[in-house]
Protein backbone atom coordinates (compact mmCIF):
# COMPACT_ATOMS: atom_id res chain seq x y z
CA UNK A 1 0.00 0.00 0.00
CA UNK A 2 0.91 3.52 -0.88
CA UNK A 3 -0.81 6.77 0.34
CA UNK A 4 0.03 8.84 -2.89
CA UNK A 5 -1.89 12.27 -1.59
CA UNK A 6 -3.06 13.08 2.27
CA UNK A 7 -4.38 16.56 2.56
CA UNK A 8 -6.74 18.23 4.22
CA UNK A 9 -9.07 20.90 1.92
CA UNK A 10 -11.82 22.72 2.32
CA UNK A 11 -13.86 20.42 -0.13
CA UNK A 12 -12.95 16.88 -2.21
CA UNK A 13 -15.01 15.32 -5.11
CA UNK A 14 -14.33 12.01 -6.72
CA UNK A 15 -14.88 11.80 -10.65
CA UNK A 16 -14.55 8.42 -11.85
CA UNK A 17 -11.52 7.75 -10.48
CA UNK A 18 -9.79 11.63 -10.62
CA UNK A 19 -9.58 12.98 -6.64
CA UNK A 20 -10.28 16.58 -7.63
CA UNK A 21 -8.98 19.26 -4.17
CA UNK A 22 -10.12 22.42 -3.31
CA UNK A 23 -8.25 24.83 -1.03
CA UNK A 24 -5.64 22.60 0.44
CA UNK A 25 -4.44 24.14 3.79
CA UNK A 26 -2.30 23.39 6.92
CA UNK A 27 -3.44 26.73 9.34
CA UNK A 28 -6.13 28.02 10.47
CA UNK A 29 -6.88 31.06 11.87
CA UNK A 30 -9.49 31.77 14.34
CA UNK A 31 -10.30 35.36 16.15
CA UNK A 32 -11.41 33.35 19.41
CA UNK A 33 -11.01 29.87 21.34
CA UNK A 34 -12.64 27.74 21.36
CA UNK A 35 -12.28 27.98 17.58
CA UNK A 36 -14.96 25.98 15.70
CA UNK A 37 -14.21 25.41 11.93
CA UNK A 38 -17.34 24.97 10.06
CA UNK A 39 -16.47 22.13 7.37
CA UNK A 40 -13.24 20.65 6.00
CA UNK A 41 -12.43 17.03 3.77
CA UNK A 42 -9.49 14.69 4.38
CA UNK A 43 -8.63 13.99 1.18
CA UNK A 44 -6.49 10.40 0.54
CA UNK A 45 -5.47 8.69 -2.65
CA UNK A 46 -4.34 5.66 -1.45
CA UNK A 47 -2.27 2.66 -4.19
CA UNK A 48 -2.67 -1.03 -2.90
CA UNK A 49 -0.67 -3.68 -4.56
CA UNK A 50 -0.69 -7.39 -5.06
CA UNK A 51 -0.70 -8.63 -1.60
CA UNK A 52 -2.97 -6.34 -0.20
CA UNK A 53 -6.08 -8.29 -0.87
CA UNK A 54 -8.74 -8.66 1.60
CA UNK A 55 -10.70 -6.09 4.15
CA UNK A 56 -8.41 -3.53 5.80
CA UNK A 57 -9.22 -0.82 8.24
CA UNK A 58 -8.65 2.83 7.66
CA UNK A 59 -8.59 5.00 10.56
CA UNK A 60 -8.30 8.63 10.88
CA UNK A 61 -7.62 10.72 14.15
CA UNK A 62 -7.80 14.24 14.92
CA UNK A 63 -5.41 14.34 17.32
CA UNK A 64 -3.30 17.81 19.41
CA UNK A 65 -0.03 18.18 20.36
CA UNK A 66 -0.35 15.92 23.15
CA UNK A 67 -1.77 12.90 21.02
CA UNK A 68 -5.10 13.12 22.30
CA UNK A 69 -8.11 13.13 20.35
CA UNK A 70 -10.14 15.94 19.71
CA UNK A 71 -12.81 14.29 18.23
CA UNK A 72 -13.66 10.75 17.94
CA UNK A 73 -11.94 9.17 15.45
CA UNK A 74 -13.13 7.57 11.88
CA UNK A 75 -12.62 3.92 11.16
CA UNK A 76 -13.64 3.05 7.11
CA UNK A 77 -13.31 -0.82 6.33
CA UNK A 78 -11.99 -1.01 2.89
CA UNK A 79 -12.76 -3.90 0.85
CA UNK A 80 -9.46 -4.34 -1.32
CA UNK A 81 -9.79 -7.09 -4.55
CA UNK A 82 -7.45 -6.19 -7.56
CA UNK A 83 -8.71 -7.22 -10.81
CA UNK A 84 -7.07 -10.46 -12.77
CA UNK A 85 -4.56 -8.74 -14.64
CA UNK A 86 -4.03 -5.30 -12.97
CA UNK A 87 -0.84 -4.48 -10.87
CA UNK A 88 -2.44 -2.34 -8.70
CA UNK A 89 -5.49 -0.53 -7.52
CA UNK A 90 -5.90 3.07 -7.02
CA UNK A 91 -9.05 4.45 -4.23
CA UNK A 92 -9.77 7.66 -3.64
CA UNK A 93 -11.26 8.24 -0.26
CA UNK A 94 -12.74 11.27 1.09
CA UNK A 95 -13.70 12.04 4.68
CA UNK A 96 -16.22 15.68 5.45
CA UNK A 97 -15.55 16.82 8.07
CA UNK A 98 -17.80 19.52 9.76
CA UNK A 99 -17.87 21.57 13.51
CA UNK A 100 -14.20 20.41 14.05
CA UNK A 101 -14.00 22.28 17.16
CA UNK A 102 -10.40 23.19 18.55
CA UNK A 103 -10.37 24.09 22.30
CA UNK A 104 -6.49 26.13 22.21
CA UNK A 105 -4.02 27.43 19.69
CA UNK A 106 -1.43 24.88 19.06
CA UNK A 107 0.01 22.22 16.50
CA UNK A 108 -2.51 19.69 15.99
CA UNK A 109 -2.73 16.55 13.17
CA UNK A 110 -5.04 13.94 11.24
CA UNK A 111 -2.89 10.47 11.63
CA UNK A 112 -3.91 7.97 9.32
CA UNK A 113 -3.37 4.53 10.01
CA UNK A 114 -4.32 1.29 8.13
CA UNK A 115 -4.94 -2.02 10.23
CA UNK A 116 -3.50 0.13 13.32
CA UNK A 117 0.04 0.76 11.11
CA UNK A 118 0.75 4.25 10.85
CA UNK A 119 0.97 5.44 7.64
CA UNK A 120 0.58 9.47 7.32
CA UNK A 121 0.25 12.44 9.53
CA UNK A 122 -1.39 15.42 7.99
CA UNK A 123 0.09 18.25 10.57
CA UNK A 124 -2.56 21.81 11.67
CA UNK A 125 -1.40 24.62 12.68
CA UNK A 126 -4.42 26.47 15.04
CA UNK A 127 -3.42 29.98 15.63
CA UNK A 128 -5.39 32.88 17.37
CA UNK A 129 -5.54 36.18 15.82
CA UNK A 130 -5.88 39.50 17.54
CA UNK A 131 -8.23 41.58 16.58
CA UNK A 132 -7.12 45.23 16.42
CA UNK A 133 -8.39 47.87 19.14
CA UNK A 134 -10.21 50.32 17.07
Amino acid sequence: MNIQVAVLCDAATDDNGKLNLLGSFDTIYAPQMPAVHPQCAVALRVTFQPGDEGTRKLMLNFINADGRAIMKGIELPVPVALPDEAHFLTRNFIINIQQLKFDEPGLYSVDVRLDDESQASIPLLVKLVERPVA
